[in-house]
């Protein structure tokens, strides 16, 4: 019989390579101090756009098409004359993943979709925070494989943001190199 190597999922390899990974790397005394992700947040802002009740359907849609998950409308907190905002006025949709959601979209997101955008080179690292939490832009939904290019009439971006308990900015790059995320310098 053939030996036939398959892909653990990206949760198992944490608990089985990530954490001894780097531990040693860190010289760790303990294995709770490894950090781990939390969620993925995941959200489009529309502006002044959020108003169209069509295009604000059409995003929650393909949130809940790309997540698996019911998406919430975020609404402004307060009013501001200078962007025609009132408070409580629709601005954007948003999803929080947490658990398995969270892992299975990691793991679409660095086999399938990032390899589908347009002159991909990789993620910059500018994009960590100093506690080790990485945020960075998709230009375009449709390098997702569950959107469907005949609905789309306009393309719109969305930003996401993984959430880690590292402590240092250094901490989360590994981790996420760890898990086979595309990180240049």
């Amino acid at each position: 019989m053939e030996d036939v190597h398959l892909i653990k999922p990206i949760n198992l390899m944490y608990k089985e390579n990530i954490i001894d990974n780097l531990t040693t790397k860190f010289k760790f005394s303990n294995k709770h101090q490894v950090p781990k992700l939390i969620k993925i947040q995941i959200n489009r802002g529309l502006g002044i756009d959020a108003q169209n009740n069509s295009l604000l359907k059409k995003s929650i849609e393909e949130f809940r098409t790309i997540t698996g998950q019911q998406p919430i409308v975020t609404k402004a907190k307060k009013s501001i004359a200078t962007f025609k905002v009132r408070e409580t006025m629709n601005l954007g949709v948003t999803v929080t993943l947490r658990g398995n959601k969270m892992y299975s979209f990691l793991e679409k997101l660095i086999h399938l979709v990032l390899p589908r955008i347009r002159d991909f080179r990789g993620l910059s690292i500018k994009g960590f925070d100093k506690n080790g939490n990485f945020n960075f832009g998709i230009r375009e939904q449709l390098v997702f494989p569950e959107i469907n290019y005949d609905i789309i009439n306009q393309t719109r971006g969305l930003n996401i943001t993984i959430v880690s308990t590292a402590k240092t900015k250094d901490e989360g790059i590994a981790l996420l190199k760890e898990f086979g995320f595309p990180l240049i310098d």
